[in-house]
């Protein structure tokens, strides 16, 4: 069983470079099942996630190929729309081989989204973006079957903001006969990243950024070349680790603006903020203050940012509150701050935080990869060493979480427990 020690670490200092965004990394790698000819993505993480998708990519027939950040996809001989359950239930963003692969073969077998489980996130908007264009969705019992052998562009508009059904429409309707707008869509940097790489390829994809996108289908996209754009959670999340115990943390390779209204929320609880045109340095004293924050769709504060917000708040004297709007049973990284001392209220959608109360360390679990970063974080300012399992979560989102603290002085390290040592204090009950 691996774990992850954390030890108090006072101040931190440091520069990180930010790897290219998961998220956004993702969909890209799906959408190029779209393309007629080879495509090259940059900055892609080397992550569980991804070579998951390696995996599904053998299956159906499209090589992949990576080398550090880059890779190489040729999906000229892709042979089959089937994927295989397991794997795609090993991950939430697996519904975008539907959207990628439904208007080539008319047909798509895929098990249901996993990954993080945040009560069973839905995927209906998916499904009626499937439906709108013309096609069919079968529901069995492991998996589900999404059926159109010709897509028509249509009006769409979604019940509620959602990045992932956005990203999917845009998707399925690049290569459906004729127009689709879609309406009340995401705006997230995810949604224009995407946009972005398909009309390199030769799409028609308009108003990626706004509420109202536009894309008139086409029947051949050409192969080429495209770079994520950084990942702007984990960014968030390195900025928050100069405020645990004071510090000066830079992170690289950014672009501030997808970063404001987190920034925004730092500067509130009382760390100094400096950005450049590629960079961003947080300044703090180790001195915050409370605060209230309600997650939100983009551009309002990212509900992946609210766990390790809540490490952060916990270094702050005073009463905060957080209010998870959309996801609002992810908590499961509250219990786990309890184990270190925490004192955290739940009430519905909100966690109540008293602030300002020593950690102590302890065995903790990560649910998932953001709890994962909240544990670290508090870890690194509790006193003497922290434990943590579930590191498979961590290593879904980050590609060296072990070298990325270590740049900015965490004393954190990567243990194996064979059972036969002994820890003390081992609490996992």
């Amino acid at each position: 069983m691996k774990y992850i020690q954390a030890e108090y670490s006072g101040p931190l200092n440091g520069k990180v470079h930010i790897p290219g965004a998961k998220n956004s990394s993702l969909a890209l790698l799906a959408a190029a099942c779209l393309a007629d000819d080879i495509v090259t993505l940059e900055g892609i993480p080397q992550i569980d996630d991804i070579r998951m998708i390696a995996g599904i990519s053998q299956d159906i027939g499209m090589e992949l190929k990576q080398d550090g950040g880059q890779v190489v996809l040729d999906p000229r001989w892709i042979h089959s729309a089937v994927i295989d359950p397991g794997k795609s239930s090993s991950y939430r963003a697996s519904y975008y081989f539907a959207g990628a692969l439904l208007a080539k073969f008319g047909r798509v077998t895929i098990g249901f989204p996993g990954g993080d489980d945040f009560v069973s996130r839905p995927i209906d908007q998916h499904i009626k973006v499937f439906q709108a264009l013309g096609a069919n969705v079968q529901f069995l019992k492991d998996y589900y079957v999404v059926e159109g052998t010709e897509l028509k562009g249509t009006d769409i508009y979604f019940d509620t903001i959602t990045s992932g059904a956005t990203i999917n429409a845009i998707l399925a309707a690049s290569r459906a006969k004729g127009r689709t707008i879609l309406h009340n869509a995401a705006v997230d940097p995810e949604v224009v990243d995407t946009a972005a790489f398909l009309n390199r390829l030769g799409a028609k994809i308009y108003g990626a950024g706004t509420n109202r996108i536009r894309i008139e289908g086409v029947s051949y996209l050409n192969g080429g070349t495209h770079t994520v754009i950084p990942d702007r959670l984990i960014a968030g999340a390195f900025l928050m680790a100069a405020g645990m115990n004071g510090g000066q943390v830079t992170v690289e390779d950014v672009i501030p603006e997808h970063l404001g209204s987190c920034l925004s929320k730092l500067q509130e609880v009382g760390i100094e903020i400096e950005s450049g045109e590629n960079h961003i340095t947080a300044y703090s004293t180790g001195i915050l203050r409370a605060t209230r924050i309600r997650t939100g769709m983009y551009p309002g504060f990212a509900t992946d940012l609210q766990q390790p917000m809540t490490a952060l708040l916990l270094q702050a004297k005073g009463k905060s509150i957080i209010t998870e709007r959309v996801y609002p049973m992810r908590f499961a990284h509250v219990p786990q701050l309890r184990r270190l001392g925490a004192e955290i209220e739940l009430r519905k959608e909100s966690a109540f935080i008293r602030g300002g109360l020593p950690l102590q360390g302890g065995w903790v679990h990560a649910t998932d990869v953001r709890a994962g970063t909240s544990l670290l974080l508090a870890g690194l300012a509790a006193e003497g060493n922290t434990y943590m399992t579930g590191v498979e979560h961590i290593e879904r989102g980050y590609e060296d979480v072990i070298d990325s603290f270590r740049a900015i002085g965490a004393k954190v390290s990567i243990q194996e427990h064979t059972g036969k040592e002994k820890i003390a204090d081992k609490k996992l009950s």
